[in-house]
């Protein structure tokens, strides 16, 4: 076994500091063996980071997509990453999206002509369907692409509900959720005890949302207006601040909605809430949906260890389910946070604060309705 050490010298950017790389390379014989460490959990940049990364190319990966404006704020917060390192690349990938392979890659062209050439040439875009991989614009590497067809190549975009939603996410729902109710200005300590994080990542979030925090003499803080940008952020990475569990029942007789609400209401447990779109209707009754497509309850497992024991309960028939283009007839999101915010009922279960209401409205894919629903939140602050 033979040893050989190169030291490379390295300048790094903008500064005279002199560093080495060390290579190093361990031959038996006639072959050589270099281990390559594969950074699978990138650093967080502007409250985002991608799914993983493979080589020098980091990968987001969106399941479902079904709305240009998804599709491009995912593309834009993968720039945003690229834009702090000149060395890396990115590769947006869509797992079976409801946008066909010709509607993007004319939305690209228009992509092309917004953004820097050179940051176009890092970026590349495929689709994952069950035919393979389908590239759609940028260079993809054949490396890469086998990787893309492993099994759970969409790991991070299915639901995770052990992983910790960002702090950055947290803090943004929670200030929304006070503000829609009209609880008025909060201190620093308060927003820390319900989110469960620190005082420094409070004030990061807070200098990153100060264009809409009114800040009072007292030290208190509230939003004064809704964030636009940081909401549609949200919304397109709503897996990682939302995580759902889809059930579905496939005995060819499913209870409804209102059959399942029953029993749940006599599970006993505190654990949970009713959201979605009959939460939506207790907060705007004249929201413009006919039925109820299904049960959403909202859990609080700020631990990290989901109970969801109740579901047998509920239906035994009921099975989890992971493709998205079947019909779920009950959803369970998973609330991480330290404090649930629900809202107490008269009787029965509580209702799940308004913003987790609507983002099940955007899961449940009632675009419309939550967009109404939001809109009503909204004025109903000014």
């Amino acid at each position: 076994m033979a040893f050989c050490i190169h030291l490379i010298p390295w300048i790094r950017r903008g500064s005279s500091q002199c560093n080495f790389k060390i290579n190093l390379q361990l031959s038996f014989q006639c072959c050589i063996f270099t281990s390559v460490i594969e950074d699978t959990s990138p650093p967080t940049r502007h409250g985002y980071r991608p799914d993983f990364r493979f080589g020098n190319t980091l990968v987001e990966v969106k399941a479902d997509l079904h709305s240009f404006r998804n599709f491009r704020a995912a593309l834009l917060q993968l720039a945003y990453y690229l834009s702090d390192d000149t060395d890396d690349r990115g590769l947006l990938v869509l797992v079976n999206p409801r946008i066909t392979e010709a509607a993007l890659r004319n939305e690209w062209r228009l992509i092309e002509r917004a953004l820097h050439p050179a940051m176009v040439r890092r970026l590349t875009l495929a689709v994952r369907r069950q035919s393979g991989i389908i590239p759609i614009a940028g260079n993809l590497k054949p490396a890469l692409s086998k990787r893309l067809l492993l099994d759970n190549v969409d790991r991070d975009a299915r639901v995770q509900p052990n992983r910790a939603p960002h702090s950055s996410d947290a803090i943004l729902l929670v200030l929304l959720n006070q503000w829609f109710l009209r609880k008025g200005p909060m201190t620093n300590q308060w927003l820390m005890r319900a989110v469960g994080c620190s005082y420094p990542t409070v004030a990061k979030a807070l200098r990153r949302l100060q264009d809409v925090i009114q800040r009072f003499p007292d030290r208190r803080f509230q939003l004064w207006g809704f964030p636009t940008d940081e909401w549609n952020r949200i919304v397109a990475n709503r897996e990682r601040a939302h995580p759902t569990l889809h059930y579905a029942d496939r005995s060819g007789q499913p209870r409804n909605a209102e059959s399942l609400l029953r029993r749940a209401s006599k599970s006993g447990r505190n654990d949970i809430a009713i959201g979605g779109v009959i939460a939506a209707r207790h907060y705007h009754p004249d929201l413009d949906l006919r039925g109820t497509p299904r049960l959403d309850l909202t859990l609080h497992s700020p631990d990290g260890h989901a109970d969801l024991s109740f579901i047998e309960g509920l239906d035994p028939a009921l099975e989890r389910v992971t493709d998205k283009e079947e019909r779920a007839t009950l959803a369970i999101h998973v609330l991480r946070r330290q404090t649930s915010l629900f809202v107490a009922a008269p009787k029965g279960l509580p209702w799940a604060d308004p913003v987790a209401t609507l983002l099940g409205l955007y899961d449940a894919r009632l675009e419309a309705q939550a967009k109404e629903f939001l809109d009503h939140l909204v004025m109903g602050v000014g």
